[in-house]
């Protein structure tokens, strides 16, 4: 009888587990399904090429909490426009901020290897402050400046998702001071001395991107090519 009662409490205290953590899960937002399901709403005609731009506005259009902004934010690539696996790690980089000049390392959410290159050399940082549904933030964001007056303007990339004539487009992308958001940097903080020197030792922050961004645009095949490059230089 003593066995038996033991197998029944056993059976109950599972149940109660199997419970909570079904519960805890069904709780829990799906931000990539959430991506996928509005697909067709962020890119209309399914180009998303270099269109990391399109996701940022998306995102900072909903009503959301600052945790789930951050988490939505990792799921596609700033600079390709796709969509990153969920349980993918970013690299650790570092970009200048546009005002100070300053080295400000962070996490980057990318979709391949040469990605993290092209962030790093074509673009740079600002401050934005945003409010939430749950309060103020503050962070840094990946920003170009204005492409719309480009002759070379790539032909892979869907001109009227970013530009009004010669503006920018504010109501397909988010900009600041005439130049647009393309992502964010998690975590961003002034460099100090050993972060700086982790990134340019690095296996691919430091060798693979030094080779990579002194080779010239024509003869990049890695990556986005020279779609992302053209639209940022």
């Amino acid at each position: 009888m003593k066995f038996l009662k033991n197998i029944v409490e056993l059976t109950v205290v599972l149940i109660l587990v199997l419970s909570f953590t079904n519960t805890s899960h069904s709780s829990e937002k799906n931000y990539y399904k959430d991506l996928i399901n509005d697909w067709s709403r962020i890119f209309p005609d399914k180009n998303r090429n270099a269109a990391g731009p399109k996701f940022f506005k998306y995102i900072i259009d909903k009503d959301v909490t600052y945790k789930d902004f951050i988490e939505y934010n990792k799921l596609y690539c700033a600079v390709s426009g796709s969509l990153i696996d969920p349980n993918s790690e970013p690299d650790f980089i570092f970009v200048y901020e546009l005002e100070t000049k300053k080295k400000i390392c962070g996490s980057y959410y990318k979709c391949c290897i040469p990605c993290s290159c092209d962030i790093m050399k074509y673009s740079q940082v600002q401050k934005m402050k945003y409010k939430f549904k749950d309060g103020v933030e503050e962070f840094f964001v990946f920003t170009i400046k204005n492409p719309c007056n480009k002759k070379d303007f790539p032909s892979r990339v869907n001109k009227n998702y970013f530009c009004d004539g010669d503006k920018i487009n504010d109501e397909q992308v988010f900009s600041i001071n005439n130049r647009i958001v393309i992502g964010l940097l998690h975590n961003g903080k002034i460099c100090k001395k050993d972060e700086i020197d982790f990134v340019k030792k690095h296996q691919i922050t430091g060798r693979f991107c030094e080779l990579r961004n002194t080779t010239p645009i024509d003869n990049l095949e890695a990556g986005m090519g020279d779609i992302f490059i053209k639209l940022a230089r």
